[in-house]
This record gives C-alpha cells, sequence and structure tokens, in this order.
C-alpha cells in the first residue's frame, strides 16, 4: 500500500489554444480537460492505474463539486470533512506545448480541520510501505504542516512507519529538509537551488543538480533526492550512489503533472524492487508519458515511450 496526502487539492482544468497566448487579446479555445488534481491525487492516479494498491488523503466538503471528479478516477479516498472547497486551477496549453497556469490558494484550513488530516493520515498509513506528502499547503496551516505529518506518523507507528516522500516546495520543503529527515524529496532543479541557494549553470546542470542534492544527503537531512530536470531528464542521489538519465524524444502535449508522474514511477519500480538505476529509469520513462498527455491526465503503463532510457552513474 502506498498511501497519499493533498492537503491542498485542486479541480484541473485545462484549455487549448490555437496560437500561442497572447494576454489582453480575445483567442477562440478549444474545450479540454477536468481532472481531479493536486499533487498527492495525481500520484494516487498513476499508482492506481499500474495496479498497485493506493489511498489518497484529503480534506473535502462533503457537497464539494470536487468529488463528482475525484470519485470518477476510481482511487480509494480518505475524506476529512472541512467547511471550505477545493480550489479550480486553470491551465492553457498551445500547439507548442508551452503552458501556462493559474492557481489558486484553496481553502483555509482550521485548526481543528488541520488537525483531523494529519489524525486520518496516521490511521490510513497503518501498514503501508510509502506515504507520500505532495503539493501545495492550504492557507492557515503553517509552513511547517508536514513536519507535524511526519512527525504524528512516526509517533504513532514507531518502526512500523512508512518511508515518507516529500514533494513541495519554498518554505514548506525548507522546514521539512531543516527538521524531519523525509526518506525522499523530489524537487525541480529550480527548486532544489531555491532550497539549497546553490543554482547550477546550464552548461553544469546534472553535476550541479547532484552535487546539491549529495550535500543534502551526506548530511543526513535526507535520505535521498530524486530531482526532474524536464526535458533534460532526472537525477537519483542516495547513500549508495548517485545517477543520470534522459528521456526518449517524444512530443510534448501537457508537461503539468509530469513532476506527479515521474515520482510516482520511482515509487512503481520501487514497489518492485528495483535497483536505484531501474527506478530512475521508471521515473523519467512516467514522467516523459505524462508530458504526452493532456491535462492532468495520468500514464499508464501502456502509455510509455518505447524509446531508450540510458541511465548513467556518476563514478
Amino acid at each position: 500500500m502506498i498511501v497519499t496526502l493533498t492537503a491542498n487539492p485542486s479541480l484541473d482544468r485545462t484549455i487549448v489554444v490555437d496560437a500561442p497566448l497572447r494576454p489582453g487579446e480575445v483567442q477562440p479555445a478549444h474545450p479540454g480537460r477536468e481532472d481531479a488534481g493536486g499533487k498527492g491525487i495525481n500520484v494516487a492516479r498513476v499508482i492506481f492505474g499500474a495496479g498497485v494498491a493506493v489511498r489518497a488523503v484529503l480534506p473535502l466538503a462533503d457537497d464539494d463539486p470536487f468529488d463528482s471528479a475525484l470519485g470518477a478516477t476510481g482511487i480509494d479516498a480518505v475524506r476529512v470533512p472541512i467547511a471550505g472547497r477545493a480550489r479550480a486551477n486553470l491551465t492553457i496549453t498551445d500547439p507548442e506545448g508551452i503552458t501556462t497556469k493559474l492557481n489558486l490558494p484553496g481553502a483555509t484550513l482550521s485548526v481543528s480541520e488541520a488537525d483531523a488530516v494529519i489524525a486520518a493520515v496516521v490511521e490510513a498509513s497503518r501498514g503501508a510501505r510509502w506515504l507520500v506528502l505532495a503539493g501545495s499547503l492550504p492557507p492557515g496551516v503553517g509552513d511547517d504542516f508536514y513536519v507535524r505529518v511526519i512527525e504524528a506518523v512516526r509517533r504513532a507507528l514507531g518502526d512500523d512507519a512508512p518511508r515518507i516522500a516529500v514533494d513541495t516546495s519554498g518554505a514548506a520543503l525548507s522546514a521539512v529538509v531543516d527538521g524531519a529527515r523525509p526518506d525522499l524529496i523530489k524537487p525541480n532543479d529550480e527548486e532544489l537551488a531555491e532550497l539549497t541557494g546553490s543554482a547550477a549553470s546550464s552548461d553544469t546542470l546534472v553535476t550541479g543538480v547532484a552535487d546539491a542534492a549529495r550535500r543534502l544527503v551526506g548530511s543526513a537531512k535526507i535520505g535521498a533526492a530524486l530531482v526532474t530536470l524536464g526535458g533534460e531528464g532526472a537525477v537519483l542521489v542516495t547513500a549508495e550512489g548517485e545517477w543520470f538519465g534522459r528521456p526518449p524524444r517524444i512530443e510534448v502535449v501537457s508537461t503539468v503533472g509530469a513532476g506527479d508522474s515521474s515520482l510516482a514511477g520511482y515509487l512503481l519500480a520501487d514497489h518492485g524492487g528495483a535497483v536505484p538505476a531501474e527506478k530512475l529509469r521508471s521515473s523519467i520513462l512516467y514522467g516523459a508519458a505524462a508530458a504526452s498527455l493532456p491535462g492532468t491526465q495520468a500514464p499508464r503503463p501502456t502509455d510509455l515511450p518505447r524509446g531508450h532510457v540510458l541511465v548513467t552513474a556518476r563514478p
């Protein structure tokens, strides 16, 4: 079982324009997709599509329209009642695959609602192999919310606590790395640069990313880092070594959710007992598959590109 927490779920609406977006002008558009989203939900949908048991925890009002889209996914979901409504995010994609996103802040959680979410995650995590904390935080919970979740799970479950993966950014990611020692983080290169204060140049992107991630792993702040680099591929750094891989050639349709699918691909490979290089290869294939699909569509194993992914270990 893999458990995900989406503290700030979103109804993801995607529209497609025939030409590059022109701010301030009127442009024709085509209706696209409407998906139950938020990073944890996206991860759960990919895992579910691969036939692996997954449970998604999220705050959600009983009468929220989001629930209809969530129910259509078929995933096992634990809904924690709240007063507010899930946000709606709008994605605009042009013919070149360039994506513009407009994200709303989401429902404000009260102290009691936030505590109820934490309690639900603890219960859902009993017997789980991984717990994934993914996405932005909703208003009202504070930057240390994921730290509180991790502490509650480990305190309640002890040696039986699942491994914990975190995919967030900014102050929330800094708080986790500084105070919670997650087993895995999944930033992109820009989020890693913000976290460490050391941006890599385009000429030394892979080396710079690997070095920055190694400092975090080496200092025992994190167990491992899976760093996605968009079209350049991804880097995996663990206590045992460092690996880099490039994606096969694809036609990019929408990059929304590609990073979430990358994390899901890594977890699926881990679930199958894969070695680090194969975990990275699976991550890259799932990320590429997501980028080749419209909207926030969750790739299935049959959607994976057939091109070869060369993964190399850093000496």
